[in-house]
């Protein structure tokens, strides 16, 4: 462990790797017309990388309560699998998939909460049904490896949710209550509070829902709760909780029905931290763990016998991070952080007539109990550069990580931003991501391989951004080439199966997207994503996807029409890809009280469209959604 903390020290005390900034550092910047505040780490959207901020008004407008659905519609090559209505589900036959330019499957893009990676600890996926839009203030999705911030898992790309923050005196809020088809129904509550230097917020939701299919029963509740105090202009510090419980029902697929398959999860975020901020240093320290506690049944083929174990996972994923920001001369900033990271967790089965064993034993195993962890500590470091009046920027840095298993990890990346004329910005990067081996690929089951190394690729991207007619109409472009190695694949060895390092692919792609504002009251998006890969398995990943929408808000109303474009995915249909476009409509309107209250409706595949996005797994046809907003 000493060495451990020696390569760390080291790395961060001797890095003097160029690395560019366009500016010194502030709290705020313009993006796309947005306020981004700065991520924990240092702000993303001053780098090389391309990203995309989902705001709260988007968030807001959606009417939806799960995060994915509303990053799909405003990131172009964003992509989630869907199986039903309402959740997503763990297990066989579950949903929530995510990819980003093609990149993604288990844990290859990473989630994070305020900087703190969400993802469990002993298989190492994401869990997509914990991502609600309660607490939630805005999302920062980076298209592209972010390896040298965040470590393994943020190969393919890496999501954000920055949680509210109280800043009003006194107390704020918000209730809201919706219901619709299938006996859906949804309930929301935020309060804030406010007094000096000490804020609070707390919120919580409940979701309940037959589903578009019998026997796919969901239900799911979350509470989040965030403390922070000002000690000084210079310092605050603060502690945020987020737990989520849900229960699902699973079918199976329309030609390989289940009965009595269920999955209940409980899953816990909880960080403690401290940040501060002066004139040429800014930074802070992070404590975090999430936790989960997962029972499912594996359920039966219809007329079968049924299945005479509960399966149960505990797992943990805790670490910490220390990061500072300095300026040490004009247009210049230097970055440094350490972190660390304890995951793994405990599997088992139990007879049935054992699941409520008061004592917890775990007596009558039916088949072997698992118990393993892993540590990674990871130094990084990088340098900002603005120059000829910020006209141009260089970009560079190195991170250093260290794992228990498969040993050290170089992550490189280096870019530039140049400004040609005002309200224009052309990115390029170069950029190394990596994924550990998770605890399942390593040691459960028969293709179990302990001698893994970690998947990596190479990203080569190209982005341009434009802002023209006083702010009206903004739009950009992206280039990008990603050259994937050492993939973990299952192949025969032996005459047995075993994970190996062998995989490979190559995608390439571009993206286009607009927003304008062409009428006061008017405003069209427009989102187009293409992408070619070698890779004719790729799963949930299309070809062409187009978003656009239009939306008007006259007076007290607001209207906005959607419309989703899918070419060409790759569900598991064995009869070929599929495709589909679906037409949503959503409208609100606010009565002008003094405490303002909104109706609204939204409804969903207008047109009745049958489609699948998981193959045998129906998705509904149209649906409506009604309901009441106060704020307080």
């Amino acid at each position: 462990m000493r060495k451990i903390f020696l390569i760390s020290f080291l790395l961060l005390s001797t890095g003097n790797v160029l690395m560019s900034q366009t500016i010194a550092p502030k709290d705020t910047t313009s993006l796309q017309e947005i306020l981004v505040t700065a991520p924990v780490k240092t702000n993303v959207a001053l780098t090389p990388l391309d990203v995309t901020i989902v705001t709260s008004k988007e968030i807001e407008e959606s009417t939806e309560t799960s995060l994915l659905p509303v990053i799909q519609n405003h990131v172009p090559s964003f992509f989630m699998s869907e199986r039903g209505m309402e959740g997503y589900g763990v297990s066989g036959g579950s949903a929530g998939t995510v990819n980003i330019r093609g990149v993604g499957g288990g844990n290859s893009v990473l989630f994070m909460i305020d900087g703190m990676p969400t993802w469990a600890g002993f298989y190492g996926h994401a869990n997509p049904d914990t991502y609600s839009v309660n607490g939630v203030e805005k999302v920062e999705i980076v298209k592209g490896p972010s390896s040298l911030l965040y470590g393994s898992g943020a190969m393919g790309g890496s999501v954000n949710i920055i949680t509210k923050k109280q800043s009003k005196e006194g107390f704020s809020g918000r209730a809201r209550a919706m219901f619709g088809s299938y006996y859906t129904s949804k309930f929301n509550l935020m309060t804030g509070y406010k007094k000096d230097k000490f804020s609070a917020v707390l919120a919580g939701q409940l979701d309940r829902s037959n589903n578009n299919r019998p026997n796919s029963a969901f239900w799911l509740a979350d509470e989040y709760i965030q403390l922070q105090y000002s000690a000084s202009n210079h310092w605050n510090v603060g502690t945020t909780v987020d737990m989520t419980q849900s229960h699902a029902n699973n079918p199976g697929t329309i030609q390989t029905p289940l009965e009595n398959m269920w999955t209940e999860i409980f899953r816990g975020n909880a960080a403690i931290y401290a940040k501060n901020s002066y004139k040429n240093v800014n930074g802070g320290v992070q404590a975090y763990i999430n936790w989960g506690s997962h029972d499912l049944d594996d359920g039966n083929t219809p007329g079968k016998p049924e299945n005479h174990y509960i399966f149960h996972l505990r797992d943990y994923n805790m670490g910490f991070s220390i990061f500072e920001t300095i300026n040490p001369w004009i247009n210049n900033d230097l970055s440094v952080g350490i972190d660390f990271q304890h995951w793994g967790g405990h599997v088992w089965n139990t007879e049935k007539e054992n699941v409520f064993d008061p004592e917890n034993t775990g007596k009558a195993y039916s088949r072997s109990e698992n118990k393993y962890n892993e540590n990674e500590i990871a130094g990084y470091v990088m340098m900002q550069q603005g120059f000829i009046r910020n006209l141009l920027s260089l970009n560079a840095g190195v991170r250093l990580q260290h794992n228990s298993q498969y040993g050290n990890i170089w992550v490189p990346q280096a870019g530039f931003i140049v400004r040609p004329a005002s309200q224009s910005e052309i990115k390029f990067s170069f950029g190394k991501g990596f994924r550990s081996p998770n605890i399942r690929e390593l040691y459960l089951y028969a293709p179990a391989n302990h001698n893994l190394e970690p998947e990596y690729l190479l990203n080569y991207e190209l982005s341009y951004r434009q802002t023209v007619a006083n702010g009206k109409l903004n739009f950009g472009a992206a280039l990008y080439f990603i050259d994937g190695k050492n993939m973990i694949q299952t192949q025969q060895v032996d005459g047995r199966p075993l994970n190996v390092n062998t995989g490979k692919f190559k995608n390439k792609g571009f993206e286009l997207d607009a927003t304008w504002h062409f009428l006061p009251k008017w405003q069209l998006y427009a989102g187009y994503a293409y992408l070619h890969t070698n890779k004719s398995s790729l799963l949930y990943a299309p070809k062409n996807k187009l978003d656009i929408s239009l939306a008007f808000s006259p007076s007290n109303f607001d209207f906005s029409l959607e419309n989703n474009n899918i070419w060409s995915l790759n569900n598991g249909n064995p009869d070929g890809r599929v495709s589909y476009s679906l037409v949503n409509f959503r409208g609100a309107y606010t009565c002008p009280v003094k405490v303002p209250v909104t109706l609204f409706v939204k409804v969903d595949n207008i047109f009745d469209k049958k489609y699948e996005v998981i193959y045998g797994c129906p998705m509904p046809g149209i649906t409506v959604m009604g309901g009441v907003e106060l704020k307080f």
